[in-house]
């Protein structure tokens, strides 16, 4: 949700563009300030920054991020094993050698998970065997396990959008191979022909990116003494709840793009803090990060609106309606900014609500005025000891 003052929103950021009504009124009641989740020398991305968020230092507990995608999927990795994301991308379909193709889209027009699992069972079908085993996730998100593989350098497709694939290829060989193999395979795919006639980008290539091993992340209520629970469209998200220890909300009809069920995320939260017996509920929205890495600042801005009008003002209802006592954290877990459409480093904006102890404020919750504010964690993951601490 964190951006850069963009000239089309009149020099500011979605955050401070969008109507955000509650979040505006909550502001006034909070803390707000700037928190650091990506630790020097890391690349920015929801997986560390995701462990940050929830208290896990990133230097001590990331081993990659497909292997917490797999733990989602319910792959049981041994110890030898290499989880590889494997996203279907959009490539030109020039008459170009491959080398020279552009990859236009990272997610395919947010491709459906039904649409998308033939056309990974149709890789599969070709390219599978004993040491490389593809999985179907969510969306455009899938998992490849390398079995005695190892960690090898692989560039993320959101991070060379509108750029010639060539320089960022895997210089793994095999690895190579399939990814070119792929877009023979799935170029002239009925679903991807079906797909251009629609408008829509096809889905015809695999990406790998993201290769780990196996994650060992001690248990969140040992570590915290809080029953939490996760509530998210994306398997990154879902298995570092699994790695956790923490359960995980089944949200029909959240998919992780701008369309998702936002009531239903809010109402899974307040259902499990309420009568579910959870002390803590984690609610992860993808839609701003999509719209981010799309560039499109229109969306983006519609994103946020909808998570204030529609998750966050259903949460504060809901929860003082309940009577109970509660705090209320609000971050995005890194920027995703329209200008780069890719992560970025930077200190995002929090604001902590308590209903026990509301202040008296003037600011809005957006980047400048969380900077202003003069509250700062160099370390992301001592934010989730502060929303704890009494």
């Amino acid at each position: 949700m964190a951006d850069e003052p963009i000239d089309q929103l009149q020099g500011m950021t979605p955050l401070e563009y969008a109507k955000t009504e509650t979040l505006d009124s909550l502001s006034k009641m909070s803390e707000i300030g700037l928190v650091h989740t990506i630790p020097e020398g890391m690349k920015p991305g929801s997986d560390t920054a995701n462990l940050s968020v929830l208290g896990y230092d990133p230097k001590k507990y990331y081993s990659g991020r497909s292997p917490l995608e797999a733990l989602s999927i319910g792959i049981n990795m041994k110890d030898t094993d290499i989880a590889i994301r494997c996203n279907i991308v959009t490539i030109t379909e020039d008459d170009v050698p491959f080398e020279e193709k552009t990859i236009i889209d990272h997610s395919a027009d947010e491709i459906g998970t039904e649409e998308c699992a033939v056309l990974l069972n149709a890789v599969k079908a070709e390219l599978q065997n004993e040491e490389f085993q593809f999985y179907v996730g969510t969306s455009y998100r899938h998992c490849l396990i390398w079995n005695k593989g190892q960690v090898v350098e692989l560039t993320p497709p959101h991070d060379v959008l509108t750029q010639k694939i060539g320089s960022y290829l895997p210089e793994e060989p095999t690895l190579q191979r399939m990814m070119r193999r792929s877009y023979e395979i799935l170029v002239n795919h009925p679903v991807n022909i079906e797909r251009k006639k629609k408008g829509l980008h096809p889905a015809n290539c695999c990406w790998f990116w993201g290769a780990g091993t196996r994650p060992l992340l001690s248990d969140f209520t040992a570590k915290t003494g809080k029953k939490g629970l996760m509530i998210s469209a994306v398997d990154l998200l879902k298995g570092i709840a699994k790695g956790a220890g923490m359960d995980t909300a089944i949200v029909p009809g959240a998919n992780g793009g701008l369309h998702t069920n936002y009531e239903g995320k809010a109402q899974a939260a307040i259902d499990g803090l309420l009568m579910g017996g959870y002390d803590f509920a984690y609610i992860h929205l993808e839609a701003p990060d999509e719209m981010g890495h799309q560039g499109s600042a229109e969306k983006k801005v519609q994103s946020i609106e909808n998570f204030d009008s529609r998750i966050i003002k259903n949460v504060f209802e809901g929860m003082n309606a309940s009577g109970e006592d509660y705090r209320l954290l609000v971050l995005p877990d890194h920027p995703t900014p329209v200008r780069v459409r890719t992560h970025t480093s930077d200190s995002v904006p929090y604001m902590l609500y308590d209903s026990t102890v509301p202040r008296k404020e003037t600011w809005n919750y957006n980047e400048k005025e969380a900077k202003a504010s003069g509250h700062y964690f160099a370390n992301g993951f001592e934010i989730i000891d502060y929303l704890f601490s009494r």
